[in-house]
């Protein structure tokens, strides 16, 4: 009987292990093979090579592009934490009704109705020479002429990412904030705490799993994003993915293998460094 158990436990299991090692452990392990190859302006060659990670470690412009990546990758965080908190402070806190809350929930999804092109895309017009904004701030008199960063610079990269994916840092910690005992923010007002001090030593610490869930969906995305870099600066910045697929274009698939097990492992590294800090299982 015993086994009988065993046998349908490892049967429910066997459909998503087989996923699982189909679409990941397989993709996975083929990267880290082609990595190691040798490769010309033709073909790929089989091989057994340490020189594609020596390319690309010792490359000073690997430096340079992991280095903006990662800040890309900081500022990024950094803004859709600031946001999406407060977002989901006001919904959890300041709107009573379940009907609001959930209207206002379908509201931030909307963007999320059409693809991410078009959303990038839809800032050009507002942001260019004589887009809106430069067009308004002259007609103000706050400028005497076109502010140049809006477009095409490292500010209008880090805006499209803030835009496309402060949404993944809002949802897990309003569901963070909904879990949490409202008997306790009552209990930190009756022992005299002032807004403030509840706030940072009662529904931050609570909120911490919902915002490491939201930090490594937003820092994963971002490190590993190409086409938002390659259209809003217009070829002007930089980040691993964007190097990767120039490297794909130019069919130099082995170093383009190489580079991107670095990046998973550096991401690895800063997803194990969040659940070593935050434990995520709270929440799941």
């Amino acid at each position: 009987m015993n086994r009988v158990k065993v046998w349908v436990t490892y049967l429910q299991v066997a459909p998503l292990a087989l996923v699982f090692l189909l679409f990941l452990i397989v993709p996975i392990a083929t990267i880290v093979v082609v990595s190691f190859f040798d490769y010309n302006t033709t073909q790929i060659i089989p091989a057994f090579l340490l020189q594609n990670y020596e390319e690309l470690l010792l490359s000073s412009v690997t430096w340079r592009t992991y280095q903006q990546t990662l800040q890309f990758a900081i500022i990024t965080w950094a803004l859709t934490l600031l946001i999406g908190f407060t977002v989901a402070y006001f919904v959890a806190f300041h709107v009573r009704s379940s009907t609001m809350q959930t209207v206002l929930f379908l509201l931030c999804t909307i963007p999320f109705w059409t693809s991410n092109v078009i959303r990038m895309i839809s800032w050009i017009p507002f942001l260019g020479r004589h887009g809106l904004a430069n067009t308004t701030l002259m007609n103000l008199g706050l400028i005497n002429q076109p502010l140049e960063f809006l477009l095409y610079s490292d500010f209008s990269v880090v805006l499209a990412y803030v835009h496309l994916y402060t949404l993944f840092m809002v949802v897990p910690i309003f569901n963070s904030m909904m879990r949490i005992d409202r008997s306790l923010l009552e209990a930190a007002r009756d022992a005299g705490a002032t807004g403030w001090q509840t706030l940072v030593n009662v529904i931050l610490p609570l909120c911490k799993p919902g915002i490491a869930i939201g930090s490594i969906f937003v820092v994963t995305i971002v490190m590993g994003d190409f086409v938002t870099v390659r259209m809003m600066s217009g070829g002007l910045s930089a980040s691993v993915g964007l190097m990767m697929a120039n490297a794909m274009s130019l069919l130099q698939y082995p170093a383009a293998a190489a580079n991107a097990v670095v990046l998973l492992l550096l991401v690895l590294g800063i997803v194990a460094a969040m659940m070593r800090m935050v434990d995520i299982r709270k929440e799941l």
